[in-house]
């Protein structure tokens, strides 16, 4: 590195790193000496005492011959990394990294619960004392600072008051999307608001529709257009020229007005939304899509239909990353005891939880990528972040009923009680999701960090019904938003009956691409007749008028 500074400018640090390195070597010497069977008592203080040994020999030694560590975190990937003062300091974070998480793995006494969050919060602290994260630690901060003057950490001083102002990171340049004009740009018109959700119906775009419509119930945590995003990766522009009659609902973001509504009331808004449509198209039934936290509110929308004899409303529901038994659900379980409930509630004196809050909670399940990755770029480096319609919609966040939040994680996540014949009530009636029988397609993600993959897949235990599990590549949204023209990642699907998720993988079939065009084909499969897009399939031109284009006003609204 031509312009590094030299080593006397950075050597009340590395004179910080050896004092902790020599005061760890003369602790494990000293042990030895007092205790000669502390191999057997502290092993994995030895072992961090002697790994320390070889690092410092092979520094102060250069012919000492030792296997050199290898490299394999993509932060320390730069040449720069690779110079003596600053490999010593790679080594020696990823080394005490190493050794802290054994620790946690060592410790005696605790649940496998206690366990898991233990190396949850240990690797979350890791991450943030990773040497690049500071700019006299990391050495392509200290060659930019000095190419520039040090004008990369004034224009990342001003990128981080930016987003304190805001009160959240962001990940995509102010101004680089907009709603309404560059995503959620899917011709269509909003044809019915409610005090909960705007229903859009989209322009059809063929001559001839198949004649069960499709409503599209997305998350209430960020907004619905995360399935119409550019036009070429909109999932509503595809799915209405395959022919499809196609509504979407798009929820209303909180606000104090709502602080009483509940999860009946969502699933009183899906149910109504499934009628209405039919209704408006005079057709016995749907074809439903819920998305993470609406695909788990779909399955117990479909329990009540089916308690109430009216599961035939339903022609078939397709669950993207949804989630019905929680007992595998991932690293989300972590934020959820006592005392982080009672913290949520102290963050909702008016009734609604600020979204902001739900988008750091989700940003720490990927801190390394979605938070520590920016403090370096954007205010260490000051690099403008690339333009990114995924990372900006998970930015755009929505604010949440404070009690529908709490019952939801209370009841699902530390409860589990949806699994539960007559777990929970909807409206006064037990629900029990054995009982439904509703054909359902069940789609997850291979590397979800939110609903994994083999939580998913327990929904397929959980029905009665015809089911197809599609593994899909990639994760919470880039393996739903996957369109056929990107040809980027593969699905798996399994023919053969498999009772457990390794079972399924195991017997899994690879194709390549989206798994979009499979599932077209499988609900043609189970309706393939159609009907002319004249009439009531053209938006506003039926018993509905429309109240104004799409996306919409709820979606704009702060």
């Amino acid at each position: 590195m031509a312009d590094t500074p030299s080593l006397p400018d950075l050597q009340h640090w590395t004179w910080v790193l050896g004092r902790a390195q020599q005061i760890m070597m003369e602790q494990g010497q000293a042990l030895l000496h007092a205790r000669p069977d502390a191999l057997a008592v502290a092993p994995g203080a030895i072992d961090l005492w002697a790994e320390s040994m070889t690092l410092w020999q092979r520094v102060l030694d250069p012919e000492y011959d030792a296997e050199v560590r290898p490299n394999a975190d993509k932060r320390f990937n730069g040449a720069e990394w690779r110079e003596p003062v600053f490999e010593v300091i790679r080594q020696s974070y990823e080394m005490i990294g190493e050794h802290l998480l054994r620790g946690v793995d060592a410790v005696e006494g605790v649940s496998d619960k206690q366990r898991a969050q233990l190396r949850f919060a240990t690797r979350g602290v890791l991450d943030a004392m990773s040497p690049t994260n500071f700019p006299l630690t990391n050495p392509q901060v200290i060659e930019k600072t000095i190419e520039t003057g040090g004008a990369n950490l004034l224009k990342g001083l001003e990128a981080m008051l930016a987003d304190l102002a805001r009160g959240q990171l962001t990940h995509t340049p102010q101004g680089a999307f907009a709603v309404g004009r560059t995503l959620a740009t899917a011709p269509g018109k909003v044809v019915k608001r409610t005090p909960l959700y705007e229903l859009i119906h989209y322009a059809p775009t063929t001559e001839s529709v198949l004649a069960t419509p499709l409503v599209i119930f997305p998350p209430w945590i960020n907004r619905f257009y995360i399935l119409d995003l550019t036009p070429e990766k909109s999932f509503v522009r595809w799915v209405v020229a395959q022919g499809v009659s196609v509504f979407m609902v798009s929820w209303k973001s909180a606000d104090a007005s709502m602080k009483d509504v509940t999860w009946d009331d969502y699933v009183a808004a899906q149910l109504d939304a499934i009628d209405t449509v039919r209704a408006l198209l005079d057709m016995p039934s749907v074809h439903t899509i819920g998305y993470c936290v609406a695909g788990t509110t779909l399955a117990a929308t479909l329990a009540l239909r089916a308690a109430r004899g009216q599961a035939d409303t339903v022609a078939s529901a397709t669950f993207l990353t949804a989630q019905v038994d929680f007992s595998a659900a991932g690293d989300l379980q972590h934020f959820v005891d006592d005392d982080q409930l009672a913290m949520l509630a102290q963050l909702s004196p008016e009734g609604f939880l600020d979204g902001r809050y739900m988008a750091t909670t989700f940003n720490l399940l990927r801190g390394r990528d979605l938070i520590w990755n920016y403090v370096t770029q954007k205010y260490l480096l000051g690099q403008d972040p690339v333009p990114f319609d995924l990372l900006h919609w998970n930015g755009d966040t929505t604010n949440l009923p404070a009690k529908w939040h709490l019952r939801y994680l209370t009841d699902l996540y530390r409860d589990n009680l949806l699994v539960q014949p007559g777990g929970i009530r909807i409206d006064g009636t037990p629900i029990d999701l054995t009982n439904v029988t509703t054909p359902s397609y069940v789609q997850a993600g291979r590397e979800d960090h939110i609903a994994p993959a083999e939580s998913v897949w327990k929904l397929t235990q959980a029905f009665a019904g015809p089911m197809k599990f599609v593994l899909a590549g990639s994760g919470h949204i880039a393996g739903v938003v996957n369109p056929p023209a990107s040809g980027r990642y593969q699905y798996w699907t399994n023919p053969a009956s498999a009772e457990t998720f390794a079972d399924f993988v195991a017997g899994a079939v690879e194709t390549e691409g989206s798994w979009w065009p499979d599932w077209i084909d499988w609900v043609r499969a189970i309706d393939a007749d159609t009907v002319t897009a004249t009439g009531a399939r053209q938006p506003g031109e039926g018993a509905l008028p429309a109240l104004g284009d799409a996306p919409g006003l709820y979606v704009l609204a702060r």
